[in-house]
């Protein structure tokens, strides 16, 4: 049996294109594997926190000597990386804002980017240690970003394609809903998607 973990950072609810986009490949995801669970985390209700000093001081210190102070700043992280052990698949919702991901987005993966537990750094070099995981991605943005002279302004795809695989997620793929406000484009833009997502 699938389990399926979606990641959604959208605050649009229904009317999310990166929501709508992830619920496609999720049922394209039941399709193939029918015996499959799906767990939702949305980050926007969950409010992760901003990393603070207290996160940082309970990462780096050893489990057997945290306090309560500690076990309470780190619950976060230790929920999260344990839900992405458990998943056979997730999927990520990064709708664009300014250019790049939702803070609540990047606050997630400052919460599971941690030294010695999803990565280590061996001989000089980092070693991700999740590994045999898959990843789809579901972005969503007003322009076309995936092609053409917006191109160069896309901080999506490859800040998560390299952070995702600093921790040993590699195996991504990425779908895009873009072009929403764009004249001739945006009458189309999420059945051409949907049109183009395959899943494994």
């Amino acid at each position: 049996m699938k389990k399926i973990v979606n990641i959604t950072s959208s605050p649009r609810g229904a009317a999310s294109s990166s929501i709508r986009l992830a619920n496609v490949i999720i049922d394209k995801l039941k399709t193939a594997h029918p015996d499959a669970v799906v767990e939702t985390i949305d980050l926007v209700k969950r409010h992760f926190p901003h990393l603070e000093e207290s996160h940082l001081a309970s990462f780096y210190t050893p489990a057997e000597k945290h306090s309560e102070q500690d076990r309470a700043a780190i619950r976060h992280s230790e929920e999260m990386i344990r839900a992405i052990r458990e998943a056979d698949i997730l999927v990520i919702g990064a709708p664009m804002y300014n250019f790049n991901i939702h803070s609540v987005l990047k606050a997630w993966i400052d919460h599971i980017v941690r030294s010695g537990v999803t990565f280590r750094v061996s001989e000089g070099r980092p070693e991700g240690l999740i590994e045999g995981k898959k990843v789809y991605v579901a972005i969503s943005s007003g322009g076309v970003y995936s092609e053409g002279p917006m191109k160069a302004y896309d901080f999506i795809e490859p800040y998560l394609r390299f952070i995702l695989g600093f921790i040993g997620l590699t195996d991504v793929t990425f779908f895009r809903a873009e072009g929403f406000s764009v004249p001739g484009i945006k009458e189309t833009a999420m059945e051409k998607v949907i049109a183009a997502v395959t899943v494994d």
